[in-house]
């Protein structure tokens, strides 16, 4: 089987595609046969070094769909079943999606019914799971306000959808004036500029979820009401530490966390799920490679005037 393995940090040339034996399932680790992934930048960064937790050699891809090629002795997955993979220390503790199969364990798979194409179905694991836990973290209800800070992201554009779905009202930003129409076709109750770190608003908002990060927080607490929720999930912005943040300013009355992906479970899967299949919701793809062209996909993903979307890979 074909794998895409770093041996060492750097650019592009160091994912290199090497033949490698079928793993074998064991009690509690099945074989699955990945069809498809998504790429993302962190990726990028996990690559070049700037991931110290991930030892090379490795197959990095933290995210996968495929199906169960060979199930583990102590599992109740079948033969066949479609599947997807997330997190859990795929791809950076244990190798990843970046390969035709992998053994993984059988905790952080998760049976799903989809029956669209592998490229259709790859949109949707990390990105919207990721969307979907920052979502429940702000505790809205359907009529409520939301902001999205980083609306073009892929994780921004699909809480978008999800909110809109679960009926809250959804405000979204860009830093590009050409992409409001994009984000209000997408179903945007309105769009915000986010010019040089600041909202071009003086609205505030039951719940607003970041994907900017810590060179912002204080603007995008000032636009939170009293009651409401901040998630951070991202750091586009780079930085991780809270500096200069007065918290009886910033945070009076208010409620801030940060959504980590740690808490994934098959019911939270299954209702996202349906979420997506009773609206028949979906975010823009911008590209689809194969998995020859991993080093080309890579590049792409950081491309800065690309279209957006979902970079997606497929094996086949």
């Amino acid at each position: 089987m074909r794998a895409v393995v770093v041996s060492k940090a750097g650019g592009p040339e160091v994912l290199q595609i090497e033949e490698r034996p079928m793993p074998k399932a064991t009690d509690d680790q099945s074989v699955i046969n990945i069809k498809a992934f998504a790429v993302h930048r962190y990726e990028v960064l996990t690559r070049e070094g700037g991931s110290p937790s991930v030892k090379f050699p490795r197959v990095i891809g933290v995210e996968a769909v495929g199906e169960v090629s060979e199930p583990s002795k102590n599992s109740q997955l079948t033969k066949g079943q479609r599947i997807m993979v997330v997190n859990g220390g795929f791809g950076r503790a244990f190798d990843g999606s970046e390969e035709e199969f992998a053994l993984v364990p059988d905790k952080i798979i998760y049976p799903v019914d989809f029956a669209g194409s592998w490229a259709e179905f790859a949109n949707y694991p990390e990105t919207f799971y990721t969307a979907f836990g920052a979502l429940k973290t702000t505790k809205l209800h359907a009529g409520q306000t939301l902001l999205v800070r980083g609306g073009t992201t892929g994780v921004g554009m699909a809480a978008l959808v999800l909110a809109k779905a679960m009926g809250l009202k959804v405000t979204s930003t860009t830093r590009r004036e050409e992409r409001r129409q994009m984000l209000l076709d997408m179903g945007a109750d309105d769009v915000v500029i986010d010019q040089e770190g600041k909202l071009q608003t003086d609205e505030a908002y039951d719940g607003l979820l970041d994907m900017v990060g810590a060179s912002v927080v204080g603007d995008s607490l000032a636009h939170v009401k009293r009651g409401g929720y901040f998630t951070t999930v991202g750091l586009l912005a780079g930085k991780w530490i809270w500096e200069k943040i007065d918290p009886f300013e910033s945070l009076g009355g208010k409620y801030a966390t940060a959504f980590d992906g740690v808490a994934i479970n098959d019911e939270i899967i299954t209702e996202m799920f349906k979420l997506i299949h009773d609206n028949h919701l979906t975010i823009p793809v911008a590209k689809v490679f194969k998995l020859d062209e991993i080093q080309a996909a890579q590049e792409y993903i950081m491309k800065h005037d690309r279209p957006l979307g979902q970079v997606i890979v497929t094996t086949d």
